[in-house]
């Protein structure tokens, strides 16, 4: 292994340094850096990029290649949920990219907001992985051009706490319907993640997902878990924080959670479901009327870097789309990760979710906010 890990850096306990910097703040000891804190707005005009995207990717950890280009991080905006940021979009608010998953690119795309990326003005796309964007509705042209730069790959599974959950037989996505944990539960508050899971839990193949009795099968499993959940949130600190203190024993989450969990000794473990995970590919769009075009293609490229890249999978546990950041982790910790040096054995081995119409999209939101209520 050439570089210490998250995973390997726990059990020498030792600190990475977004862990050390959170233990100084826990105890009201601020931490001076160099490089500008992240801000989540700037006026405009500065000529900086705007960066609009999930909390905890505004670090500047993410961002060296263009803080030294740049003198300083471009700006940030923080959606709770892709679609939240789309619906700020299409109502006129100024960024220049934009955090999505793949699954969301055809739909996007039809709202004729962005706009496709010429991969030949990235220093880094060379040693991006291939089966991470050659979808074909992620291509534009045989000229290179995508409508989405792949950044960060993983998993969507339960991270439950291994003292306090009695698992019974193998891991399963029982454990997030399990009557005994009543009102320990911990679900993601966005359909994008929840309703695909609880499609798999009912059992519907994902290329059925679309029709009346689907709808019907998902909607019920839901109705049936509402009595068991203590919270629904896109918030992870706050998941983390009720894991941690037991409040909860067992979360919808995605892979970040275990890992930072398990960097602070919460004795948890991110599930791998006998009925499969939620898998996904997430990454950056540009807009079609970008502020600051020449800014966002350095942001990418940044993103694309090593040392974002090294980042994103030692601290987060979220695999990067540049293959040789792979190669900074060896096998022992990629597993204790969940990852894999080929994406391909993780992804696959789960279940990816399939494009959508917008129509599909309104009433799958419209049904789960209804659930979420009580109705």
């Amino acid at each position: 292994m050439k570089i210490p890990s998250m995973i390997s850096a726990a059990k020498r306990g030792t600190l990475s340094r977004r862990a050390f910097t959170q233990s100084l703040l826990a105890v009201g000891i601020v931490p001076v850096i160099s490089q500008v804190a992240p801000q989540r707005a700037r006026a405009s005009g500065t000529g900086h990029a705007t960066v609009f995207t999930w909390g905890g990717f505004d670090v500047p950890e993410l961002y060296q290649d263009y803080v030294e280009k740049h003198g300083e991080l471009p700006d940030f905006a923080i959606f709770g949920a892709p679609e939240d940021g789309l619906t700020r979009l299409r109502s006129g608010f100024a960024a220049d990219l934009i955090h999505p998953c793949m699954g969301d690119i055809p739909r996007w795309r039809s709202t004729g907001l962005f706009q496709p990326i010429d991969t030949s003005r990235l220093s880094n796309w060379a040693d991006v992985i291939p089966d991470l964007y050659q979808e074909p509705h992620n291509l534009e042209d045989a000229d290179g051009g995508v409508w989405q730069v792949p950044f960060d790959w993983g998993q969507t599974s339960i991270t439950y706490r291994t003292d306090l959950y009695d698992l019974e037989g193998e891991e399963s996505w029982d454990i997030l319907w399990d009557e005994r944990y009543a009102g320990r539960i911990g679900m993601l508050a966005t359909g994008d993640d929840a309703w695909w899971c609880a499609a798999i839990k009912a059992g519907v193949p994902f290329d059925q997902i679309d029709t009346d009795e689907a709808f019907e099968a998902i909607a019920a499993v839901l109705r049936a878990q509402r009595p068991l959940v203590r919270t629904y949130t896109d918030d992870t600190t706050s998941l983390n924080q009720a894991l941690a203190s037991g409040e909860m024993v067992a979360a919808m989450t995605w892979n970040s959670s275990a890992v930072e969990l398990t960097f602070e000794e919460v004795p948890v473990r991110f599930a791998q479901p006998r009925e499969g995970a939620l898998t996904w590919v997430c990454g950056f769009m540009m807009t079609r009327d970008a502020p600051n075009p020449d800014s966002a293609y350095d942001v990418l490229d940044a993103l694309l870097s090593v040392s974002a890249g090294e980042f994103l999978t030692g601290d987060y546990g979220y695999g990067h789309s540049n293959a040789r950041v792979l190669d900074l982790f060896d096998d022992e910790d990629l597993a204790a990760l969940t990852l894999s040096r080929d994406p391909a054995d993780i992804l696959d081995a789960g279940h990816r979710s399939i494009p959508q119409s917008a129509e599909w999209n309104a009433r799958m939101n419209t049904l789960y906010e209804q659930i979420k209520a009580g109705f």
